[in-house]
């Protein structure tokens, strides 16, 4: 036998040997998910049962007085705080953002942020105030102040 015929010999087990462990670590995963899988369903069902407190956990502001600017986003974009808390956004995304509040009520108005910049206003009063970037609309967040 030639040496290109033992070459293509040999590149031909070592794909095929590539292919076999590649199908059993793929057979062997794909039994471990499916046992996952059965326990995230109960999981699932547990949840779904009770849909309504699980959506609204997820959509309830953060109780924080920190947001961070990170990604082109608030986050997080939805907080809680009291009366008198004075909240600080801190930008630490390369590019220049704006904490500009959105629904006409007295709320945060920082101007431009550059990269490291931070911006802090105090909530006097109760109410939600919604803000958003000027630079980029799809940037936005809530303000949730309480008693």
């Amino acid at each position: 036998m030639n040496k290109s015929a033992i070459g293509g010999v040999v590149v031909l087990v070592i794909v095929l040997a590539g292919g076999g462990a590649l199908l059993a670590m793929h057979n062997s995963d794909s039994s471990k998910n499916k046992t996952t899988s059965s326990s995230d369903t109960s999981m699932n069902m547990d949840k779904s049962s009770d849909s309504t407190s699980a959506n609204q956990e997820s959509t309830n502001p953060t109780a924080t007085d920190s947001v961070t600017i990170d990604n082109f986003a608030f986050s997080p974009a939805d907080i809680t705080v009291k009366v008198g808390t004075k909240v600080t956004w801190t930008n630490k995304d390369s590019a220049a953002h704006t904490v500009t509040e959105t629904d006409g009520q007295a709320g945060p108005s920082s101007g431009n942020m550059d990269k490291g910049a931070t911006y802090s206003f105090t909530y006097t009063k109760t109410g939600t105030f919604k803000y958003h970037c000027a630079y980029h609309s799809n940037m936005t967040g809530t303000v949730t102040v309480t008693e």
